[in-house]
């Protein structure tokens, strides 16, 4: 079992993995020169940032095969390596790349098997403790490609499986095979579509929800400025998102100073207060918080115990109803 210093553990769906209410999200530490990229980033800084995150009570790891192409496994797995603290590693499937570096989607139950092999030598484990549907697609390939998590987790390569970006229907397609653990969707103030029946749904059956980009990829970090957007490497794929550009990039910044106004309440950054927004929906079990430095880890970290009473909790979501694009 992993180690934690945080007693705020939640139990994650049907699973017995007992998360940290926030776990360390290794997409951008995949590094630069890939399609969804964030940008170059030094591994030293990407290991130290997984030790400080764990030594700190974070208790799991969320990556995928394709962040920096197989890079962000390996980077992970090194940092475990090196850490005396063993934490929960979740991984996803479904996205592929070819050698010229270009992705497709496949769900093809030799190609899940492929990429599950590839992902267990790269991190160095036997045995993965959560394995997600990164996204469905192709539609048609879901329940291959579902069965074929069932019967890699019989053979103990897996111990549970779970969807990434599903809707309520895809999720009732799998559910038909075999129950879905968890659910790994976007959600934060500013993309809050999941609310009308995702959440609902994942409440009612029992299915964990991690969700990703509390922050919205750094927006609500309390770091972002319109200069800080226009000096992003042109392989960041954020240039090219509404919410970096104008004119929701206004709104969005006036909401970050509104978000710093009630963390300067708690000596915490807006970015902690934007995660604590998210896990106060009764269907999140807990989120997924990136850091791409030890530093910006410990600016975080706040966020493993750090809650929003009522009172805050409604005068963001009234500031939202007003001003948020």
């Amino acid at each position: 079992m992993p180690t934690t210093s945080s007693p705020l553990l939640r139990t994650l769906g049907n699973s017995d993995l007992q998360l940290t209410s926030i776990g360390f999200g290794a997409w951008a530490i995949g590094g630069g020169d890939w399609r969804y990229a964030w940008g170059p980033q030094d591994d030293s800084e990407s290991i130290a940032a997984i030790h400080r995150a764990l030594d700190l009570g974070i208790n799991w790891i969320d990556t995928a095969a394709v962040y920096g192409l197989g890079h962000s496994e390996e980077v992970v797995a090194r940092a475990v390596k090196t850490s005396s603290r063993k934490p929960y590693i979740f991984t996803k499937c479904s996205l592929r790349w070819h050698e010229d570096r270009s992705i497709y989607n496949s769900l093809k139950a030799a190609s899940v098997a492929e990429e599950l092999e590839g992902s267990l030598r790269r991190l160095g484990v036997d045995t993965i403790d959560l394995y997600q549907v990164h996204w469905p697609n192709p539609d048609g390939e879901i329940e291959e490609g579902w069965e074929a998590l069932v019967r890699l987790r019989e053979q103990g390569k897996i111990r549970w499986i779970g969807v990434s970006n599903f809707s309520v229907e895809q999720m009732k397609r799998a559910q038909k095979i075999t129950p879905v653990t968890s659910l790994q969707p976007p959600y934060s103030m500013l993309r809050r579509a999941i609310e009308k029946e995702i959440l609902p749904y994942t409440l009612a059956n029992g299915i964990g929800v991690i969700n990703y980009s509390p922050m919205l990829s750094g927006m609500l970090t309390g770091k972002m400025s319109a200069q800080r957007v226009a000096a992003m490497p042109s392989d960041d794929w954020r240039k090219k998102a509404p919410e970096f550009n104008e004119p929701r990039l206004s709104a969005n910044l006036r909401l970050v100073e509104m978000l710093r106004e009630i963390g300067n309440a708690h000596g915490i950054t807006p970015g902690v207060v934007a995660v604590a927004w998210s896990l106060h929906h009764p269907a999140i079990t807990a989120a997924i918080v990136g850091g791409r430095s030890a530093k910006q880890v410990e600016e975080l970290s706040p966020a493993l115990a750090f809650r929003l009473s009522e009172e805050e909790f409604a005068k963001i979501n009234g500031f939202l109803a007003v001003n948020a694009a």
